[in-house]
């Protein structure tokens, strides 16, 4: 799935986005924390709710919160992409606060392929490109783990090239 984005400002590219599955991933990964906060806020409304009627407002503010993170995490996911041009690789992520990151591939040192136990159980793996600047934030999660690796075999050869180029 490609799509241009027009707040790169003019940069022509058509980015690919990550997988679906990395809000999914990233959905139940808050709900683990979430859903037992709102079970024992529940139960301590149901058992004190003659004396303390105000304890349901609890929970009912923690479901509330649950559904705009979750839709939150939802839209974060599918802003993250990346662009393989001909001189340099644009990763763009943020929905409110936009964020382009454009990483010329003769700067680029190496490239990790990283996937945890909960990403490689949803065939996600992150490509982490590093360069000679410490600053520069170019992660790309949520890929499928056949597409990260085409991608950092992809990136380090261009890498080379372009090294050897200068």
């Amino acid at each position: 799935m490609s799509h241009d984005f027009n707040y790169l400002n003019g940069m022509d590219a058509d980015f690919n986005r990550v997988s679906p599955k990395y809000g999914l991933k990233e959905t139940i990964a808050s709900l683990t924390i979430l859903v037992p906060m709102i079970v024992v806020a529940l139960v301590f409304a149901i058992i004190y709710t003659a004396e303390l009627p105000w304890l349901h407002a609890i929970w009912a503010a923690l479901v509330a919160f649950s559904v705009v993170l979750i839709v939150i995490i939802l839209r974060q996911a599918r802003a993250i992409g990346y662009a393989e041009r001909e001189d340099d690789l644009l990763v763009r992520r943020g929905i409110m606060f936009h964020k382009a990151t454009v990483v010329p591939y003769g700067r680029l040192q190496f490239v990790d392929v990283d996937a945890g136990p909960i990403d490689r159980m949803f065939g996600l793996a992150t490509v982490k490109l590093h360069t000679a600047s410490a600053s520069t934030d170019a992660t790309i999660p949520g890929l499928p783990r056949a597409e990260a690796d085409r991608l950092r075999d992809s990136l380090a050869g261009l890498g080379q090239a372009n090294l050897a180029g200068l």
